[in-house]
């Protein structure tokens, strides 16, 4: 069998469900992980890390998990909030004076946190490259206005989610995203998840296999949020096998992790406490700042995806039409291109997580991604 890991007997069913899905080739690589209250109940991991499958996928093998980085960026904001250095409901300026260039002035952290600022990318014109430019991608995003009212409407940010809030973090801790996360994040916790990646991590990055084109793509105004986010710019999976890609501070789309170290990572949000904060060993959020997150910013047809969502702080909401597999209650989540994505439910304190390196082609997530949290949360409920 070419899956490995350990599994609660309780959970067969998904266990099942991931076997078969690596043994038909419906997955090439991937790993799944559920934590209950500290308790790796789930930690499984199989198939290969590469496309022409002859690369077993490792117990430490990580991989681009695109915008589920978000999680982790919008986690780094809470710290701060919580540790009473930053103010959610503050404008953005506060932190960052530039950023009140073209009507901007109104917008705060919050809105970006939910993707309602109206700045759900970059005006034109712009190219891949300009990302890894830390500098110049967030003065041009200072100095351009809205798209649309800010706190009116959700319009998904896209790739520019961590340079926005990462600004914000640089601003307020004098580090970047990426040094913050390490330092404050994973080094804490102990776990195997950077934004970016560096060269001594090359060899055991599974590679990416690209969702399949899209067959129809719907006519679009060059005016329309969703075109201006999608072209500006406009990425494709393959970036994310480059070295540049990799070494880049993209707090929105690079993070590169295990879906072990996600679900611990994240945790934090389920449980409230990991690890031994008082020592420095762990982190902590308080009650409070949890209970922020679900504080709904919106709920409504994304203007940049196009399909009904309900965001919080930091974090989406349960929407069934759009996302049946998330099921109703206190619970957050987000996921990336392809199918990767890290759920939290508080009230149960678990966390589950998963990630691949063959991309669906859905947008939310992915079948596969549906059948594992169905059967996870059928296993939980149980």
């Amino acid at each position: 069998m070419n899956v490995h890991g350990t599994c609660d007997s309780r959970f067969d069913d998904l266990r099942e469900i991931f076997t078969d899905n690596i043994a038909s080739g419906e997955e090439c690589g991937a790993a799944l992980a559920i934590d209950v209250d500290g308790d790796l109940v789930v930690d499984l991991w199989g198939g290969h890390r590469d496309a022409a499958r002859t690369l077993p996928w490792e117990r430490d093998t990580i991989v681009n998990v695109w915008s589920t980085t978000k999680e982790v960026t919008a986690l780094a904001v809470l710290l701060l909030a919580d540790r009473g250095l930053l103010d959610l409901d503050a404008p953005v300026a506060t932190y960052w004076p530039e950023f009140a260039a073209a009507g901007k002035e109104a917008v705060t952290v919050t809105h970006l946190m939910s993707h309602t600022s109206g700045v759900a990318g970059w005006d034109q014109p712009i190219v891949t490259s300009d990302l890894y430019d830390w500098d110049l991608s967030t003065s041009r995003l200072a100095g351009q206005a809205p798209w649309w009212e800010p706190g009116t409407a959700s319009g998904y940010h896209l790739i520019n989610y961590g340079h926005l809030l990462g600004e914000v973090v640089r601003r307020v801790t004098g580090k970047h995203l990426k040094t913050f996360v390490a330092d404050e994040i994973a080094g804490p916790l102990g776990t195997d998840l950077q934004i970016g990646a560096g060269p001594a991590d090359d060899h055991r990055i599974a590679e990416l296999i690209p969702p399949p084109p899209l067959t129809e793509i719907p006519p679009m105004s060059p005016d329309a949020p969703a075109f201006k986010a999608f072209t500006g710019p406009a990425v494709v999976a393959e970036d994310a096998n480059t070295v540049p890609w990799r070494r880049a501070d993209i707090g929105g789309a690079n993070g590169h992790s295990t879906a072990r170290a996600l679900a611990r990572t994240l945790s934090v949000i389920a449980r409230g406490s990991v690890g031994d904060p008082a020592s420095g060993a762990g982190l902590t959020l308080s009650p409070a700042t949890i209970g922020r997150i679900f504080e709904e910013q919106s709920h409504g047809v994304d203007l940049v995806l196009g399909v009904p969502l309900r965001f919080g702080i930091g974090f989406a909401l349960p929407e069934t039409t759009s996302v049946p597999y998330i099921p109703d209650g206190r619970i957050c989540y987000w996921g990336g291109y392809g199918g990767s994505q890290t759920v939290m439910v508080p009230e149960a304190k678990t966390t589950i997580s998963y990630v691949m390196n063959k991309m669906g082609g859905e947008l939310l997530g992915s079948a596969r991604t549906s059948a594992y949290l169905t059967a996870a949360f059928a296993a939980l409920n149980a």
